[in-house]
């Protein structure tokens, strides 16, 4: 029998008539219900953390203690590996124990530094900035490991960092499409200073005089906060480097993927990315609710990367919550903290339903990139048989790339890369719409990423 992620519920969102938003797309049940009123609290507090040495997009960070050492909460214990790379910090203090083979999400082993706590609370911070001009800032934010908190864990001060270009816009990912994930609502509603002024600091660090934050209007609070905060009123925002500087909170159509960079950046600007090209290729440079505090965090507060805010949900958890999480916490540890319970999951899913990864065993650990971790239990995750396809062209109806999935499987099994190519395998986006929508429950994502995945290996 085969997984379906994600089991489609009577109780979908009414779709509202707003025009910012993008083609196509799907409207999953959001089950938000579950942690949208739960306030940030702090989480498990782990007798060992096994820290990743790649939580990030590139080259592994490289070691630089040794057993027996005594680190604290933000000791440098990994420096940036050579090329794309991000520092990792300790999220406890205590006793480095080692480089050890941990497993990780995906079932492999790969090195992690175990680190075993002595609860004492010391804590160590990066040096105060003694100047706030845009080279500070982005030194700032590599410095202290900021990546992509969404999932995508993109070194921040990469993607920030674009030369002598300035950005038109910098778009703010409040939409938050995966079902069941709130820790970025939250954030907004809750920290929404803090929230706004790292949002000012990656303006300065891109070179964008104009920010939209975009927000699904399921989202009715966080909207209404943000829109009537000093800093996004007419007039109301100054730069760091004292220009004046416009925030604008844009309420968005309630769909996924509305949160995907091109579809995000459509929705909030009516630009459009050019096949092949980044963001920046039609002025625009995309970060995360979580990212925009992470930053301000590391510019304002001088702290580096460590901890994050993560979502735990689904009908097999006692107690859902957003908590913050110290880096290199067992998932274990996690799910005993919410009282889920593993045995009545049908499914556990670190990330969204939608884009996330199975987790195979609870001993893997938590990363700059776990945004939440879901215990899924029968009524919401579907075991169902894939069956051959019915050609009703709904993953064509779907697909917010305007992608044939269909044919590109079909290519795929022939062998065939170069028509899948051509139905547009290398611009998918694996956002999963075509596979919510089929009938047959094909497994059509995992057929166009790996047919992408073939053609660029291949250099087709």
């Amino acid at each position: 029998m085969k997984r379906h992620p994600i089991k489609k519920q009577s109780n979908e969102s009414e779709v509202s008539q707003l025009v910012n938003t993008f083609q196509n797309g799907v409207h999953p049940a959001g089950s938000k219900y579950l942690t949208r009123g739960a306030a940030i609290e702090q989480g498990p507090i782990p007798e060992k953390v096994y820290i990743p040495l790649s939580q990030h997009i590139g080259a592994p960070a490289v070691p630089v203690v040794e057993a027996g050492q005594k680190v604290k909460k933000g000791t440098l214990i990994a420096k940036a590996g050579q090329g794309l790379s991000a520092p990792v910090f300790s999220s406890v203090a205590g006793t480095v124990k080692g480089v050890v083979s941990h497993i990780t999400l995906a079932g492999k082993k790969r090195d992690h530094i175990l680190i075993e706590n002595d609860f004492s609370e010391e804590e160590e911070r990066l040096p105060a900035l003694s100047s706030f001009d845009r080279e500070s800032v982005l030194g700032r934010i590599a410095e202290a490991g900021v990546v992509g908190m969404g999932g995508a864990a993109f070194p921040t001060f990469a993607k920030l960092n674009i030369g002598q270009r300035n950005a038109d816009y910098l778009i703010v990912n409040g939409a938050e499409c995966e079902p069941y994930i709130t820790c970025d609502f939250r954030i907004m509603t809750e920290m929404t200073d803090k929230f706004l002024k790292g949002v000012r600091c990656a303006m300065l660090a891109c070179g964008a005089k104009k920010a939209i934050v975009g927000v699904e209007d399921n989202k009715p609070e966080a909207i209404d906060i943000l829109s009537t905060h000093p800093l996004c009123l007419p007039g109301g925002a100054e730069g760091l480097d004292g220009e004046p500087v416009k925030i604008i909170v844009k309420k968005l159509k309630t769909k996924y993927p509305q949160g995907a960079e091109k579809q995000l950046i459509y929705a909030c600007c009516k630009r459009v990315v050019p096949e092949g090209k980044l963001p920046i290729d039609a002025g625009a440079v995309v970060v995360n609710v979580h990212t925009a505090l992470s930053v301000f965090e590391a510019v304002f507060e001088n702290k580096p990367s460590y901890e994050r805010v993560m979502t735990v949900s689904g009908r097999a958890v006692a107690h859902p919550k957003n908590i913050w999480v110290k880096t290199g916490t067992l998932f274990r540890d996690v799910a005993d903290f919410c009282g889920a319970d593993d045995t009545a999951a049908e499914s556990i899913v670190a990330g969204g339903p939608m884009m996330g990864e199975n987790v195979f065993s609870l001993k893997a650990c938590t990363g700059k990139f776990s945004s939440s971790l879901l215990f899924l239990d029968k009524t919401e995750s579907e075991v169902r048989e894939a069956e051959p396809c019915i050609g009703c062209g709904k993953c064509v109806q779907a697909c917010p790339m305007g992608l044939m999935p269909v044919y590109i499987e079909s290519s795929l099994f022939a062998k065939d890369l170069e028509s899948a190519k051509k139905f547009g395998a290398k611009s998918c986006i694996g956002c999963g719409c075509c596979s919510y929508v089929c009938p047959a429950k094909r497994y059509l994502v995992q057929s166009v990423k790996l047919a992408k995945k073939t053609i660029q290996e291949r250099g087709i």
